[in-house]
């Protein structure tokens, strides 16, 4: 069951910010979906275009960072209302998503260009 406490934390000037625990764990739950989708759509994608070796990982950290600047894009300077850290958003299923990643890049890859 998911927790409806507020917790708050202190800024740089002194202002204390309160936010909803259960709304910030939802919108993480959030990210992580859609970096799990765009890992594979990436990994099928490197697949298809015939990326190997480290054009391939290189591709699929240009993917991830072009996801995170048009999620810093589209929350714009009130991206704390919504999350903790802006790091957390970049590094959290880093690992995770590289598996997915690699998994959909091997299959479109095999599939795709079988000799």
């Amino acid at each position: 069951m998911a927790s409806t406490r507020v917790k708050t934390r202190e800024t740089k000037s002194g202002e204390i910010v309160a936010f909803s625990e259960a709304a910030v764990r939802q919108n993480l739950i959030n990210i992580e979906y859609v970096k799990t989708s765009l890992s594979s759509l990436a990994g099928c994608t490197a697949g298809i275009l015939g990326l190997t070796g480290l054009i391939g990982f290189i591709f699929y950290i240009a993917a991830l960072l072009i996801f995170f600047g048009l999620l810093i894009v589209k929350t714009g300077p009130t991206w704390n209302k919504y999350f903790i850290s802006r790091k957390s958003l970049l590094t959290n299923g880093f690992l995770g998503g590289l598996c997915t990643y690699t998994l959909f890049w091997t299959f479109a890859y095999g599939t795709m260009h079988v000799y």
